[in-house]
């Protein structure tokens, strides 16, 4: 049989530490005025530290009338005492502690080479990781891990929570004490969830107040404050991904800065907005943005469906993004999945109020589609309506290949019929619809009578690969 009393053995060597019997080891902690003498025990930490074992062994602390000295500098009276305690009884409670003070005893912890209260203190940051973040201490924290090989796994996880939610690091009044390593490393990452026009703004805001004698109107720059201003944001230049700032963004948030950006550069961005065949170099790929809405499609992309957002308000395509799309879009039909006939469309689709209807053209990377804001039925009726519209992106994985067309607001806007799918625009011939009583999987767009024209449609019939239709939902955001 075999007892085990640790926490009375903890207890005793924690009286041991309190009532200074038999010391021999004086340490001076702090400096200055805030210098403060401890006592502890050469036998305990020899044993409970790695350090403190080669300093006694190697006779690195002075010795004086019997008694190790040592002198910690570096490290405060407070830190000090609370590792002690950790070494004595292994005891710690860190939740008295703010996230800079936690940050001080981690190096501490690494100076005094204490491999358990760093575990600890490692553990505990990534299991508070969001209330620290939050309490945007951000910058101290990549600040004081940086560099730091035994914290490498520490580094990478505040890096990817950071890439998670920039918002809280790069809205913060600190950003701009962001050193420029670390600005750097993070505009490398690929999962920088920020659009790219709010980090071309960001780069700006902190470029300008690492120079704060430079006026913040672009219009006031000399010819010197250029040169400055070059020479600042030099480094970060290859690391935005211009080609995926919309064109209205740039040329409103961008050019207004050209004199730091070289002429090729210019150049090659208003190629790839123009004609984006002829661009012979290879471009940076858009940013893995994530959204904590999970969509259904199989066709489209979530930042589709923030284009979808401003077509529906009447706005800039790019007034939306991933984050703060004002709609949840509900899959309620995939002709792959639920049957592509009228009848399953109409089951699925009728009286659900406003949707969104998305093609996609057979051997092709084109989707066209339109939007309903009134609703499907089976009336074998025509509803007009000014709110609607058809749509084509040439190429579903270019953003800017987006074109949109609004109904004229006649009385064929809508077309609802039972042996047919969705219908945009009519009478006897309609801007888009599903030809399904011809072929099953064929489309047509045989008029240009009740919708502004977009010539990437063809004309005519076409066969399609699978459409989705999805109700369209207005959130409810508080402000």
């Amino acid at each position: 049989m075999s007892f085990e009393y640790l926490q009375e053995v903890s207890n005793d060597f924690e009286k041991l530490l309190e009532t200074d019997e038999e010391y021999d080891v004086i340490v001076y902690a702090g400096e200055s005025e805030n210098v403060k003498e401890i006592h502890a025990h050469s036998l305990v930490l020899r044993t409970r530290s790695q350090y403190f074992h080669t300093g006694f062994s190697k006779k690195w602390a002075e010795k004086k009338d019997g008694k190790f000295i040592f002198k910690k500098p570096n490290i405060s009276p407070k830190f000090f005492n609370i590792i002690l305690r950790f070494i004595y009884c292994g005891k710690i409670n860190l939740n008295n502690l703010q996230i800079s003070e936690i940050l001080k005893l981690l190096m501490a912890a690494v100076e005094l080479n204490i491999q358990t209260l760093i575990t600890c203190i490692r553990e505990y940051l990534i299991k508070n990781q969001c209330e620290f973040l939050q309490q945007q201490n951000s910058i101290e924290i990549l600040e004081s891990i940086y560099q730091h090989e035994s914290f490498k796994d520490l580094w990478n996880f505040y890096l990817e929570k950071i890439c998670e939610e920039p918002e809280i690091l790069f809205k913060s009044e600190k950003f701009i004490n962001l050193k420029a390593p670390l600005l750097e490393l993070l505009l490398k990452r690929d999962d920088l969830n920020l659009d790219e026009i709010i980090i071309w703004d960001s780069l700006i805001k902190w470029s300008l107040a690492q120079h704060s004698n430079i006026s913040q109107d672009v219009k006031k720059w000399s010819k010197e404050d250029v040169t400055i201003m070059e020479r600042a944001i030099h480094r970060f230049i290859p690391l935005i991904r211009f080609n995926h700032i919309s064109p209205e963004d740039f040329l409103s948030k961008v050019f207004p800065y050209k004199g730091l950006l070289s002429d090729d550069l210019i150049s090659n961005i208003l190629t790839f907005h123009m004609s984006p065949n002829k661009l012979n170099i290879d471009i940076l790929p858009p940013r893995k943005l994530k959204c904590t809405t999970i969509y259904e499609s199989i066709l489209i992309k979530p930042q589709h469906f923030a284009i979808f957002s401003s077509w529906i308000e009447k706005k800039d395509g790019s007034h939306y993004n991933i984050r703060n799309v004002p709609y949840d879009f509900n899959l309620l039909y995939r002709a792959s999945r639920d049957g592509n006939t009228p009848a399953e469309f109409h089951n699925k689709c009728d009286k659900k109020e406003a949707t969104i209807v998305v093609v996609k053209i057979n051997r092709t990377e084109q989707i066209v589609g339109g939007y309903n804001p009134l609703f499907w039925d089976s009336c074998n009726c025509y509803k007009s309506t000014n709110d609607s519209f058809i749509f084509s992106f040439t190429d579903r994985t270019n953003f800017q290949s987006a074109k949109v067309g609004y109904s004229k607001g006649g009385p064929y806007s809508i077309q609802s019929h039972p042996n047919l799918g969705p219908i945009f625009g009519g009478h006897s011939k309609a801007d888009l619809y599903e030809r399904s009583l011809i072929s099953f999987g064929t489309w047509s767009s045989t008029s240009n009578d009740s919708y502004v024209k977009i010539d990437s449609i063809p004309t005519g019939n076409f066969k399609v690969d699978d459409y989705e239709v999805f109700q369209v939902v207005k959130r409810n955001i508080e402000n």
